[in-house]
């Protein structure tokens, strides 16, 4: 598997030039974003490469064997870098190509609402391409091409030493591809993709340990790791108190200051942005090491669906809940550790006991303990985290199985069927009746095999 990572790298000086160099290469993308919404149907709609930038520079770019034009690109880019302007090119094509396909459907729609905008550069920035804009000089400085004094021209720039010595020590063994000047706020950067190749872990289904996570509100994740056969091997809990209160609190003063009447208050908001960052790194830091101790193969999360309106008592947790953000940290993370991750049906979770009895109801005073149709007090996330696990089996389970013999598991296991109605007692009948059915056919080939036995006297085969 490729995993690209990208790492900032901050520039100390010259922030107008390189504002300025920036602007120019969204002027140049906007210029050809004209010529290949013009000619899209004749020249460009075939695909995006070498085919695409010959045509562009055709219509564009004065040669001695090519003295006359359409379009004069020189004209308007005086000593534009060659690399940059196919730079452009791909960009262009890319914002019209994505504008054709929206246009397609709106009009396979019947032009309902409003139809695309046209396309743009935007907040686009130049790849500063090798030996042609980007020149490494010094361990702490490079030289970059930039747009100065109405041309192009080399500057040298200064690279921050704690960015560096981070990606000489973490990024020895990874390919470094070209870097990406960039501008966040006020600060300039350039932003180096490194790409490495990873080998993910290829276990047997049965030999398999899988990590079920359940990520909460009041505790910040519950982990359990299962076998196959639906045994718990081990249990996690995360509940970050200080954090939560700290993150409270900051909330607290924020909803004080508006109540007073104040509209921007950035280092409030900072502060709250930094604490919930910080739990969401905490909680994904968790999860890897509870994987590592009980040696998981795959990690299972479910896939929540936070697109809707949010309502209730609890519609700033769940505003602050930076659940996405803690499961693309984990996959990341997992990734480059040789782990799996895997996504099932959120539905039901901890609305049902893992033990069958069917669905719980949660205390008033503690929403983390529940209580089962059976009487069983239990730990309602840690029930959810079982049940996301055995769903995660019983997905597996079925798919590898023969249709014949699925049909006859969710004969004996009808609940299964569904992804959202699967508890972990889902996943021990399954395994039980998978059992039987093997146990069955081992019985009837053993049974074929008596059925015809050799004649003692060298004559034909006496049938049973």
């Amino acid at each position: 598997m490729q995993i690209v990572s990208t790492y900032s790298v901050r520039i100390n000086e010259r922030g107008q030039v390189l504002r300025d160099t920036a602007e120019r290469y969204r002027a140049a993308v906007d210029f050809y974003i004209e010529i290949i919404l013009e000619h899209w149907g004749k020249c460009f709609e075939q695909g995006m490469g070498t085919k695409c930038i010959r045509q562009a520079e055709i219509l564009s770019v004065v040669t001695a064997k090519r003295p006359f034009t359409k379009y004069d690109f020189s004209a308007s880019f005086y000593k534009f870098p060659s690399y940059l302007r196919r730079a452009a090119i791909q960009e262009a094509y890319g914002q019209v190509s994505s504008y054709q396909t929206r246009l397609a459907l709106w009009q396979a729609n019947g032009r309902q609402g409003k139809g695309p905008g046209k396309p743009t550069a935007g907040r686009t920035f130049p790849a500063m391409y090798r030996n042609n804009m980007f020149v490494r000089n010094g361990r702490y400085c490079a030289r970059i091409k930039v747009f100065i004094r109405n041309t192009w021209d080399w500057i040298e720039v200064g690279l921050r030493k704690c960015d560096v010595d981070y990606i000489s020590l973490n990024c020895v063994a990874r390919k470094e591809c070209v870097p990406t000047l960039r501008c966040r706020g006020k600060v300039w950067s350039l932003d180096f993709s490194f790409i490495e190749e990873k080998e993910l872990t290829k276990t047997d289904l049965e030999h398999r340990i899988v990590l079920g996570v359940d990520l909460g509100l009041n505790n910040a994740c519950v982990c359990s790791a299962m076998h196959s056969d639906g045994t718990v091997i081990g249990r996690a809990f995360l509940k970050l108190p200080k954090e939560k209160d700290s993150l409270k609190q900051a909330l607290g003063r924020i909803r004080k200051a508006q109540k007073q009447g104040a509209r921007k208050m950035p280092r409030l908001w900072a502060r709250a942005k930094g604490l919930n960052d910080d739990i969401a790194v905490k909680t994904a830091n968790f999860i890897l090491e509870t994987a590592y101790k009980f040696k998981a193969d795959v990690i299972v999360m479910e896939r929540l669906e936070l697109n809707r309106k949010i309502r209730g008592s609890n519609k700033q947790k769940l505003h602050h809940w930076k659940a996405r953000y803690v499961q693309r940290m984990v996959e990341d993370k997992a990734h480059r550790c040789g782990k799996r991750l895997s996504r099932v049906c959120a539905w039901n979770t901890s609305r049902l006991a893992f033990d069958g009895s069917g669905s719980v109801e949660r205390d008033a005073e503690n929403y983390s303990l529940c209580t089962f149709k059976n009487g069983k007090r239990y730990h309602c996330d840690l029930s959810a985290s079982y049940n996301i696990a055995a769903r995660y089996f019983i997905r597996e389970m079925l798919k590898s199985s023969a249709e014949r013999l699925r049909q006859r598991l969710l004969a004996k296991v009808p609940e299964c069927a569904h992804r959202s109605t699967c508890t972990l007692c889902s996943l021990i009948r399954l395994c039980a009746a998978l059992g039987s059915q093997e146990t069955q056919v081992a019985e009837q080939s053993r049974c074929g095999a008596e059925a015809v036995l050799p004649s003692t006297n060298g004559g034909s085969p006496l049938r049973q």
